[in-house]
């Protein structure tokens, strides 16, 4: 028989707002994996910490390149193909074998996770099972006091990577919206919320519920790069009708 694969979404940042039921799998596993930037020790992996098997063997996939080639340039695709074909092998080497393997992901492995290129590859070859986790937004928006949506209101999720004129149209086309992917698209993402006269309403919010926490008005923040860990709330009805 086969290993079984379990994605676990390990939430925010906080560890303590790991699920039960992924820090009971984390507890048992014989293997966990975990994505990780180069030089970097894997945000995943840090907020699992706590609840890992000690005797467990650790699987590092580090990423080829995140930020150096832009998403655009034809070598970013072809990197990261070949990247998550070699996490998949060696996955499927430990499942065909019969272990079980905790594959780590930061929020909720099914919002823009990496975890989600590894499922696509082994779901029909073998078992998989995943847990979801708190997202990021909703880790942000609890610390950040924002009730974001009430009623019927609608909330969309948005890339900042996205053409300037398309942010403006889908932040038109909602009441509250979380604006993720902010990096060097900031200025841009401001300039299109001034525009739109929604500055006073949108909220800067800095690895959510870790260590280094920043929430702050949009406002009061500057137009440097954001780290990767940020996103910016748009809050909808100021409260319920």
């Amino acid at each position: 028989m086969s290993g079984t694969l379990h994605i676990l979404g390990v939430g925010p940042g906080d560890p303590e707002l790991v699920t039960l039921r992924a820090a009971r799998i984390l507890g048992r596993a014989p293997a966990y994996a975990f994505f990780a930037r180069r030089g970097r020790v894997g945000h995943a992996v840090t907020i699992a910490a706590p609840h890992l098997n000690p005797a467990a063997e650790a699987l590092r996939f580090e990423y080829p390149h995140t930020t150096e080639i832009p998403v655009e340039d034809a070598r970013y695709a072809e990197g990261m193909t070949a990247f998550y074909d070699n996490c998949a092998g060696a996955l499927a080497a430990r499942l065909a074998a019969g272990e079980d393997v905790a594959l780590l992901c930061e929020g909720d492995p099914f919002l823009y996770g990496s975890a989600m290129y590894l499922f696509d590859r082994l779901r029909a070859r073998f078992p998989v099972a995943v847990t979801p986790g708190i997202t990021a937004m909703s880790g942000c928006w609890s610390r950040a006091a924002a009730p974001m949506v009430h009623g019927d209101d609608v909330l969309s999720v948005l890339p900042a990577t996205m053409p300037a004129e398309a942010l403006a149209k889908a932040l038109r086309g909602c009441d509250a919206a979380v604006v993720m992917k902010l990096g060097r698209n900031l200025p841009k993402l401001r300039a299109v919320l001034a525009a739109l006269g929604l500055t006073e309403r949108a909220i800067y919010a800095e690895r959510g519920t870790m260590p280094g926490e920043v929430v702050m008005p949009l406002a009061a923040r500057d137009d440097s790069p954001a780290p990767y860990f940020s996103l910016v709330l748009i809050p909808g009805r100021q409260g319920a009708r």
